[in-house]
């Protein structure tokens, strides 16, 4: 048996719970900040909203240890309304596509069994590349998750199926991420907690406060420029497709 990630955090009331949505991100902040939004919007709405964190994202130069990291983002979940966030023990400034990141996010897949999964679309220029590796795990985890005859990597789970494998973005510096297949989905009352569940990392933005205005204004502008107050980019890595192209258009699909 390979030695996989184990799980440093978890929210979970039970560890049966299983979700219809996961979004897995790098560290703990980066599913906030590029579709908290969405997230908040799918749990109004009664879908049962998972985070997956591969690293604790830590250290960093303002938070004096991952414990504080950790209650912070058990409050940034709770914002956002997120019934199960699980906080892996890969390592954060060296995470890497490897066979090993790869099964321990499939197993989570198998055991949390969502119907979607949001991944990281992008590398950050100038920022973390744990982005780009996040994005690289996340999909080939996808592929993984429904691999039948594999069950000695996953501790005798059985193979899940997700139906969707969409992306979200961090980068605040175009629209539109060039070359892919985007949509604006509408964050209009869920903007606000999607700041607060961002501010919940002090350690991270209390003394940038800027990033904050910055990500209101960014989301604003997506936003109007399809007819809503505040949106988010959510892609689709090979193109969407409507049963009922008028009622996707009315925003009842």
């Amino acid at each position: 048996m390979i030695q996989k990630a184990s799980i440093i955090h978890d929210i979970r009331q039970s560890t049966q719970e299983t979700v219809d949505v996961i979004a897995v991100g790098a560290h703990p902040d980066d599913v906030e900040i590029g579709c908290g939004g969405f997230l908040h919007s799918l749990s109004r709405r009664g879908y049962r909203v998972g985070i997956i964190d591969l690293t604790d994202g830590e250290p960093t130069p303002n938070c004096p240890s991952p414990d504080q990291r950790l209650a912070e983002a058990a409050r940034a979940a709770q914002e956002l309304q997120v019934k199960v966030r699980v906080v892996l023990s890969l390592p954060n400034r060296r995470l890497f596509d490897s066979f090993e990141a790869r099964i321990a996010l499939a197993h989570q897949f198998r055991v949390l069994k969502p119907r979607w999964v949001l991944g990281l679309g992008a590398s950050t220029p100038m920022a973390s590349p744990d982005h780009e590796q996040a994005g690289r795990i996340t999909e080939a985890a996808v592929f993984y998750s429904r691999l039948s005859k594999w069950e000695e990597y996953f501790e005798g789970l059985p193979p899940h199926t997700i139906d969707f494998y969409l992306h979200y973005f961090l980068a605040l510096r175009y629209t539109v991420p060039p070359g892919r297949h985007p949509v604006v989905v509408n964050i209009s009352d869920s903007l606000e907690p999607k700041l607060r569940a961002i501010a919940a990392y002090e350690s991270q933005f209390a003394h940038r406060p800027e990033i904050l205005d910055r990500i209101r204004i960014y989301c604003q502008q997506l936003g109007q420029s399809v007819g809503f107050s505040a949106g988010e980019v959510i892609s689709h890595p090979t193109g969407w497709g409507f049963n009922d192209l008028f009622a996707g258009m009315l925003g009842s699909a």
